[in-house]
This record gives structure tokens, sequence and C-alpha cells, in this order.
């Protein structure tokens, strides 16, 4: 029998609070670990490792990173104790290649975009991890292209998390009261559910020329937070279901969108 071919997600984060927080978003993220295959491994991006170049954890014991700050002391106290894979780091720099990939041996960890999900899916953090950046210098094009190159550790057993917001606009965030949704977030929104299955060349994808799209520089004032679900659609097959395991948009500006491929 061979292994289920392994899912890849890409999950809205929103704030760090979800961490401490049971909402409809953490309880999806935690019924996707407890319904999907186990992974013997993950690998995530998130778009709060924006580098100059591409970098992969390669510690055995990647630290926690509260990368946020004026939160409950809770918040800081909690830990995700994953261990890390300095193999799988190897196997990456190999399965990327031309692409230079740096092994990172101390510098970063697990930031909030990866751990703050992942400890509502896999609570036991026993499963190892490496974290991928996200190339700050290169177009959307390109990331699509990690995410066709990496599909391939889906066959292996290993688990693509990428981990963003597709709205992600902090300077128009309602953040007390108003809830509703501003229009040109849920028009975006709902422009990148229709065009999550298309089909053609990498150039040409709606989604990799989001800022086409009349409200994409609004929802996305800068490129971090959209970017990681790229990884995801690249490592798509063209024949997978996609679904949408949880949706919504939070303090009128903040997608919460989540994304399964297979």
């Amino acid at each position: 029998m061979s292994a289920p071919r392994m899912p890849a997600l890409f999950l809205g984060h929103g704030s760090p609070m979800n961490v401490l927080e049971d909402n409809i978003y953490t309880r999806a993220w935690g019924e996707l670990g407890e319904t999907l295959p186990r992974p013997k491994a993950i690998v995530v991006v998130s778009a709060h490792w924006f580098t100059r170049g591409t970098g992969v954890t390669a510690m055995e014991a990647p630290k926690t990173i509260h990368d946020f700050g004026g939160f409950p002391q809770a918040l800081y106290d909690t830990h995700y104790p994953a261990p890390g894979s300095p193999e799988l780091a190897q196997h990456l720099v190999e399965l990327l290649a031309p692409v230079p990939v740096v092994l990172d041996k101390e510098a970063w960890g697990f930031d909030h975009g990866s751990w703050g999900v992942l400890i509502k899916m896999y609570p036991n953090a026993d499963i190892p991890m490496v974290q991928l950046s996200v190339d700050s210098t290169k177009p959307a094009a390109w990331h699509l292209e990690m995410g066709r190159k990496l599909a391939t550790l889906r066959d292996e057993g290993i688990m693509l998390v990428a981990s963003g917001n597709v709205v992600h606009n902090l300077r128009t965030a309602r953040w007390h009261g108003e809830n509703t949704p501003y229009p040109w977030a849920t028009s975006f929104n709902d422009f990148v559910k229709e065009n999550l299955t298309w089909q053609g060349p990498a150039e040409q994808h709606p989604l990799v020329n989001y800022l086409d799209h009349e409200g994409g520089s609004l929802s996305n004032p800068t490129p971090e937070h959209f970017l990681p679900l790229l990884y995801v659609l690249g490592a798509w097959d063209g024949k997978e279901p996609v679904s949408i395991p949880v949706d919504g948009i939070e303090m009128g500006s903040l997608s919460m969108l989540s994304v399964q491929v297979g």
C-alpha cells in the first residue's frame, strides 16, 4: 500500500490571538489536523519570514518566535516545541536547486504565521517541521513555480502548509466595534476564490497578476501575506479537488480564507 498523497494547505492566520481563542477558524484548523492523513513531516511557508533570498530552518530544535507586541502575557508564554529536521532542510536545498537555499541553523525558528496555526492542527507538536522563507526579491510567478517544485514532497508523506492572508490591510482595519468587510475586500476575496483552479502559464495566472484587480493593492499594500497562497496553488496537479475549509473577513480588511489542495 502506498502512502496517501499529502494535501497542501493555505491557512489564513489572522491575529496572533487565534492561538488563545476558540472560534470558527481555529476549530477548522483543528478539524484538518484530526481528519487529514497524518504527515511524517511538514514544510511551512509563512508570511512572516520575508527575506532577501531563500532560507530554510535547519536546526534540530527551532525556537518559538513571538514576533508581535502588545498582546496578553499568556501568548508569550505559549511555545510550540515541534522538532526540526536538518535532513528535510537539506532535501529542500537539493529539490529547489538551482535556486540557492541557505541552511539557517540558528537565526530563525517558527514564527507566529507557522506555529500559530499548527498549534491548533497538531497541538502535541510532535511532527518534524522546517520553515521555508519567502524571497522578497522575486516576482509572483516565481513563487508559483516554487510551489510546483515542492509538489513532489506530497508524494513523500510531507505536508505543505502555507500561511498568510489574501486580504491584509491593517491600516484600514476596524479594530473596535464595526466589523463589516469593506466592499473592495469582499470583491478581492471573491476574486481569489473564483481563480483557485485557473490553469495556464504561470505568468498569465490571474492570482499571479493579483495587483491588476481593482482591489488588489488595497487588499495587499505589501505582498508577503498573499504570496504564500501561490506555493499551494503551484503544488496543485490540475485534477485534485480544491476546497475551502473556512472563510471570512475580520476587522473589515483581514481575510481568513483557507484553501485545501487534495
